[in-house]
């Protein structure tokens, strides 16, 4: 460590305008969020220290230090120690401190609704690390008779064989617990011995659900790709899924919210999932959740002050219905930005409307813009771009929402032109992959 003071420390150009939105203990699962619970956010004009941590500063050199103080949002001096007089000062007693980090797009509701021990895959460069990681996730504690699992996240690509596990592998890495690996949003998927038992014993009893298709376990443990409309895929799904207790869905929220922090993501703009709302059934695929209980978990941790990161969420609309029912009750009956710092509802997002529904999408825009709410469009080519532009121009034409920050989301590409118009309708546009 180097122990050095530094004035007016660089942080790689994220916390250079001072705005430091939150700090996050990241150490591990008993000590992550400590900061935040201490109120260890910088507020403009306030003097804050923080001691006795390792804390990560993000320079150039990646120096990792004792103690730090910002004066007015902006990190001033860092080392061992720093003066702390007329500061607040926060002992943080050994936690380890990221500058909070603020993700603008993503669907973590979905890894707090994960079945089993979650295990994230997505920095894995082959199968041996694969098993490394599953056999990590069985020593830290998982009960028996508990699935682990690891769903989305990763691909095969990353993969130097470019395929999935197969059931010998997954069994030398864990014998004793069924493991289970998901992948996109229809599959495929991979189980080892114990998996394919507890599927084969589904698909030779009564069927479980009306529109189960059976999952008809390879020898390898593999299992078939599915679609949009059901398959062998959603069927273990579907299955993994009815095991799922409330206290099942508290666990993984927490270890999202332990992961999210791990990574120095602190703050969340989640755009939920597609709309499924009712029963559970074999044709939802990974990303369908009841939109109306989805953050039920988060909800229960929220009352009982265990937050560990800021959550906003949107409301997501997959309707073409060009009546657009649901849309208008959400804008006659729910509150925007309704809740406080650390979990508050949010806008229109990720679409009012499939984009892809013409006329109907660009009512649902209307309707946004006509109640003043903020609205916001993931696009996936140019093209959408300028038709999201487009539409901007003319609601605010009619409606004025240069004031109300309506965003576009991953856009793939842009051109100056068309950012420029976003800028004079007072709208942004965030670059995605």
């Amino acid at each position: 460590m180097n122990d050095e003071h530094t004035s007016g420390v660089s942080r790689r150009g994220l916390l250079k305008s001072g705005a430091v939105v939150g700090v996050a203990a990241a150490a591990g699962l008993g000590t992550a969020g400590v900061a935040h619970a201490q109120g260890g956010s910088s507020r403009k004009g306030e003097r804050l220290a923080l001691v006795n941590g390792k804390i990560h500063t993000m320079d150039s050199h990646n120096r990792v230090v004792e103690a730090v103080l910002i004066d007015d949002g902006v990190f001033v001096e860092t080392g061992r120690s720093v003066p702390v007089g007329g500061a607040k000062v926060i002992n943080l007693h050994g936690a380890t401190v990221v500058p909070g980090l603020v993700e603008p797009h993503v669907h973590s509701v979905s890894l707090a609704n994960r079945p089993g021990y979650h295990t994230p895959l997505e920095n894995t460069t082959s199968i041996a690390e694969v098993q490394q990681e599953l056999a990590a996730r069985r020593r830290a504690g998982v009960p028996e008779g508990q699935w682990i699992t690891s769903m989305g996240g990763f691909h095969t690509n990353q993969w130097s064989e470019h395929r999935m596990p197969t059931l010998a592998e997954l069994d030398e890495a864990v014998p004793d617990r069924p493991v289970f690996l998901y992948t996109r949003f229809t599959g495929p998927c991979a189980t080892n011995s114990l998996g394919k038992a507890f599927f084969d014993a589904a698909d030779a009893g009564p069927l479980p659900h009306p529109q189960y298709v059976p999952v008809n376990t390879a020898a390898d443990g593999s299992i078939a790709i599915g679609s949009f409309a059901g398959g062998p895929s959603q069927s273990a799904l579907y299955l993994l899924r009815t095991l799922q207790t409330f206290d099942d869905k508290v666990r993984s929220a927490i270890d999202m919210m332990d992961y999210s922090v791990s990574l120095g993501l602190t703050a969340h703009l989640d755009d939920v999932l597609f709309p499924t709302p009712g029963p559970l059934s074999p044709t939802q695929v990974l990303s369908n959740l009841d939109h109306y209980r989805m953050y039920d978990a988060l909800l229960q941790l929220h009352r009982e002050g265990r937050m560990k990161i800021r959550l906003q969420t949107n409301f997501l609309h997959n309707q073409a219905d060009p009546d657009l029912p649901e849309l208008k009750e959400r804008l006659r009956n729910q509150f925007q930005f309704f809740g406080d710092d650390y979990f508050r509802t949010g806008s229109i997002g990720e679409w009012a409307a499939p984009i892809s529904a013409g006329a109907t999408w660009f009512e649902a825009q209307r309707l946004v813009a006509q109640a003043q709410w903020r609205n916001e469009n993931s696009v996936q080519t140019l093209a959408q771009l300028e038709q999201v532009v487009e539409a901007y121009e003319a609601v605010n034409a009619e409606f004025g929402i240069s004031h109300l920050r309506w965003m576009v989301h991953r856009a793939p590409c842009v051109t100056t032109q068309l950012i420029d118009r976003l800028k004079a309708s007072g709208c942004g546009v965030q670059r995605g992959g």
